[in-house]
């Protein structure tokens, strides 16, 4: 979620991190060093280190070896969780259980990564957020099952419409949400899919908090109702060169999504949109590890009118990542241009810490000329910490900046595009 965010509890997560069923320890010969000796060689060698390795040799003596017998092995699960307190502007203080599963179906080199994702957050503003994410690749990759499914209830600021809003036409909001969508993709060439889809978005509960008396908000002029439904199709075109979308390697990574919704199928209008995604990835400088990324995420309303709630906003992508530097939900308008480089760089050597470097840019079409007026930009850098070395998952926090003192942390499990 974009916003100010501090994790903390780091420990916890080797008490919840589950291990790959495949692994297993290799005894290994006493050692003469002392224990202070024996952990910094293992911490700061070359194999391959997470937060487990680190917990364990903190809290045992001579723990033995991790070892990954089966890297590929069909149905061999590769998971983490993590627990975590956090302050955000959103959600003020809260809790939060953030867990991801990782899994081959088959033992083929070329085999995507497989994954589900779960998170579970409450805050003191008594918000509650569950969304279930999956991203299933059948044997050979001939088949891709992609889900989201989320409630939602979630009081937050909304600023109106386009890119020159100000925090000062911050408008309070307090809904209930429902999310079904889902698709099934079929390859047609090799890491190319084309696919159908359905989705379907309710909002029920929807007010604004505390309106000024004579203010007209920007969501009341575009239609401010207490529920909102859209449902429709989509249909997908897909290419997906990655192996593994927690931590991506040289590749490229493109998709296009159409969406018509109809009041035949349950809208409250009739309406299109069109959603392009596309990533590259590059080691820099050749021959190294570091590597370098682009991200574009273009957003387009065709035809009709959307839900004001369901129109393209900072973080609106599926996982809320876009727009590192402002808070969730600040720019908000009926079309969308957005652009991110990162540049991701190892600290260690055994693949323990890494870091980051990033700069991106967001512009919304403003409510009157539907043209985009001005570009709002965020930078930063952060971060990584290898939760799990087998799935090569890591605990994203980053620093984050935009325009007019936008400043926050931002935290993710897995890379952020």
């Amino acid at each position: 979620m974009a916003a100010l965010k501090t994790i903390y509890l780091l420990s916890l997560l080797l008490a919840f991190s589950i291990h790959s069923y495949s692994q297993k320890t290799v005894p290994i010969p006493p050692n003469p060093d002392s224990p202070a000796t024996h952990h910094l060689h293992a911490l700061t060698g070359t194999e391959p280190v997470d937060l487990i390795d680190v917990g364990r040799h903190l809290l045992m003596r001579h723990p033995s070896p991790r070892l990954d017998t089966a890297v590929k092995k069909p149905g061999r699960l590769y998971g983490s969780v993590l627990p975590s307190a956090e302050f955000t502007l959103q959600t003020g203080f809260a809790m939060e259980l953030v867990g991801n599963v990782a899994f081959y179906t088959q033992d083929n080199p070329k085999e995507n990564l497989s994954s589900i994702y779960l998170n579970l957050t409450y805050t003191l503003k008594n918000q509650l957020l569950v969304p279930i994410q999956g991203n299933i690749w059948s044997k050979d990759n001939k088949y891709n099952f992609i889900s989201d499914y989320r409630f939602e209830k979630f009081p937050q600021n909304t600023y109106g419409l386009g890119s020159l809003t100000t925090t000062g036409d911050v408008d309070p909001i307090d809904f209930f949400y429902l999310r079904f969508y889902t698709t099934l993709l079929r390859t047609i060439a090799k890491d190319f899919y084309v696919g159908l889809g359905y989705n379907v978005d309710y909002y029920y509960k929807v007010r604004e908090v505390s309106p000024t008396p004579g203010i007209i908000t920007d969501f009341e002029r575009y239609g401010l109702h207490s529920t909102a439904a859209s449902s429709g199709p989509t249909f997908n075109l897909l290419y997906d060169g990655r192996r593994n979308a927690l931590s991506p390697e040289p590749g490229y990574y493109a998709s296009l999504v159409f969406r018509p919704n109809f009041t035949a199928l349950g809208s409250d209008s009739n309406w299109q949109s069109l959603q392009f995604d596309a990533r590259a990835y590059k080691h820099f400088p050749a021959g190294s590890k570091n590597m370098i990324a682009f991200w574009t995420f273009d957003w387009f309303t065709l035809h009709g009118n959307p839900p004001y709630l369901q129109l393209p906003a900072t973080a609106s992508d599926t996982y809320s990542n876009m727009g590192r530097g402002y808070i969730q939900g600040r720019f908000r308008g009926k079309d969308c241009l957005y652009l991110e480089s990162e540049y991701r760089f190892g600290l260690t050597s055994n693949g323990f810490l890494g870091g980051v470097v990033f700069v991106n840019a967001q512009s919304f079409t403003e409510p009157v000329t539907n043209r985009f007026e001005a570009i709002n930009p965020g930078w930063g850098g952060g971060i990584r910490i290898r939760l799990n070395k087998f799935s090569r998952t890591n605990v994203c926090l980053d620093y984050g900046f935009g325009l007019h003192g936008s400043q926050g942390i931002f935290a993710n499990l897995g890379e952020v595009f």
